[in-house]
């Protein structure tokens, strides 16, 4: 009788979520914009899910994508146990999603790069970045494990980063350490984003998944340490709160406590460097070769030197440089002419204003409009083979490629051979920019360079106007502000 009952219980619940998918595909298909491949449409579909399925805690719905995805492999399930293997509390709502009722989030979530350089998997976010959605969701659901279970988050730095990382320096042993990361690469269009295109052949550690990997250790961790009397937000709250947010000039990204998307290097260097990377990757790889049987790999002696010479790379690029956002990506034209490269070291560091745009940008898209129009004021009013500055910083927390690390600049009379030229949007004659802005050009940009071989070590900072004698520029409140950086030179 007990069991006939349970059955009737069942199979009730079960044509309740059948009714939710037919429900939810109808709706899916009807939905502007659901199949471009950007965080916004992801956020979109998720909160459909939890409408239509109001009872779904978020820690089920993880795991749900996550079994739609494919991604219960041997580690994934040695953390996180199996996604099929709910808990009795959950009950059947791990059933709300499969591969044939929710193919778009199969398709946004399982990542993979194609032959022809396409990376899938990945999702334009607001702020103007890539990032892979299959290490952010392992990431949260490490978070949402923990605050559920009131243990650590076991696992989240595995999961999210550990793995990629070792498997991508070892299997790109013969090249140089610099090429076993990345790349990134650009999208076919920035407002209906569809295809992701990489710059360079793909290592198994693209820029996307790292994004991704530090988003979901950033967000994993914030919910591992809630309070024990605080319930996690929906999915999709959390996920808006990260990615989707207005900065206005009164209360710019100085004023922003809550962990932002822009903050990821930081954030994320913030919650990793307390631990023993090198030991973390190998250990992560240990598990990796014991789950599958593999653990002759072990043996070789020159694992733990490419895991240091790897890591060392990864320290420079992904913490030390900040993200810069590339010219395909803010739609800058092509160069008139062959660039003229750069001989590096460089030994000076020119800062500039915009003056016009007069305003600091604050989102993705009002920069890259700004870098768009300032391109176009230098080819054509003044003539000029490309945009002037090597490197422009915006006030979104992004700094946007110019001519860049390599090429000869337009920005500084008579000094565009010898200095790099960087320019912060905004007129700083009587203001100045935000805090977050300027330590992006004089700790991170320059630190960057520094490490990477493109500044001398006892390089020069100097204003526009201390080289060239028509100009006020970088504006008087801002040149006063450089005259207390280091590497300052009068």
């Amino acid at each position: 009788m007990l069991i006939t009952r349970i059955y009737d219980m069942t199979f009730r619940a079960f044509s309740l979520v059948v009714l939710a998918f037919l429900s939810f595909s109808t709706v899916c298909s009807r939905t502007a914009g659901v199949h471009l491949r950007n965080m916004e449409s992801f956020i979109q579909a998720v909160q459909q899910v939890e409408d239509f399925y109001p009872g779904l805690s978020p820690l089920a719905l993880v795991r749900a994508l996550r079994r739609t995805a494919g991604h219960d492999d041997p580690m994934t399930i040695h953390f996180l146990g199996a996604s099929y293997n709910l808990s009795e509390t959950e009950g059947l709502e791990g059933c709300i999603l499969n591969t044939t009722s929710f193919s778009f989030f199969d398709k946004a979530i399982h990542h993979i790069v194609t032959d022809h350089g396409e990376e899938r998997g990945v999702v334009l976010a607001p702020d103007g970045t890539t990032v892979a959605l299959a290490p952010l969701l392992l990431g949260i659901e490490s978070g949402l494990k923990a605050k559920m279970e009131g243990t650590e988050a076991l696992g989240i730095f595995a999961l999210t980063l550990g793995r990629t990382l070792g498997l991508s320096f070892l299997s790109l042993q013969d090249i140089p350490p610099s090429l076993r990361l990345g790349p990134n690469g650009c999208w076919d269009s920035v407002e209906q984003p569809k295809v992701f295109k990489l710059s360079r052949p793909a290592t198994l550690a693209t820029d996307a998944l790292i994004n991704g990997g530090m988003d979901g250790v950033i967000l994993g961790m914030h919910l591992s340490n809630l309070p024990a009397s605080e319930e996690p937000p929906a999915l999709s709250e959390l996920l808006t709160g990260y990615y989707i947010f207005t900065l206005t000039e009164k209360q710019g990204i100085d004023a922003v406590t809550a962990h932002i998307s822009p903050r990821r290097r930081e954030l994320s260097r913030s919650l990793l460097e307390p631990l023993d990377l090198h030991t973390s990757v190998m250990t992560t790889l240990a598990l990796v070769w014991k789950l599958e049987n593999t653990e002759w790999i072990a043996q070789d002696t020159g694992l733990e030197k490419v895991v240091q010479d790897g890591l060392q790379t990864f320290t420079h690029k992904y913490f030390d440089c900040p993200q810069i956002i590339p010219r395909c990506q803010w739609g800058a034209k092509a160069h008139k002419n062959i660039p003229i490269p750069l001989s590096l070291p460089l030994g000076f560091l020119y800062v500039h204003h915009t003056y016009q745009p007069s305003s600091p940008c604050l989102s993705f898209s009002s920069c890259s409009r700004n870098m768009r129009s300032m391109q176009r004021f230098h080819q054509e009013d003044r003539g000029w083979n490309d945009i002037g500055y090597s490197f422009v910083v915006g006030s979104d927390g992004y700094i946007y490629e110019g001519k860049g690390w390599s090429h000869v600049g337009r920005h500084t009379r008579g000094h565009n051979a010898v200095g790099y030229g960087v320019s912060i949007i905004g007129n700083y004659t009587a203001a100045l920019p935000s805090r977050y802005a300027m330590d992006l050009l004089r700790h991170r940009l320059v630190r960057c360079a520094v490490n990477g071989g493109a500044l001398t070590a006892n390089f020069t900072i100097q204003g526009h106007r201390q080289v060239v004698n028509y100009t006020s520029c970088p504006g008087d409140a801002l040149f006063s502000e450089i005259r207390s950086w280091e590497h300052f030179r009068e």
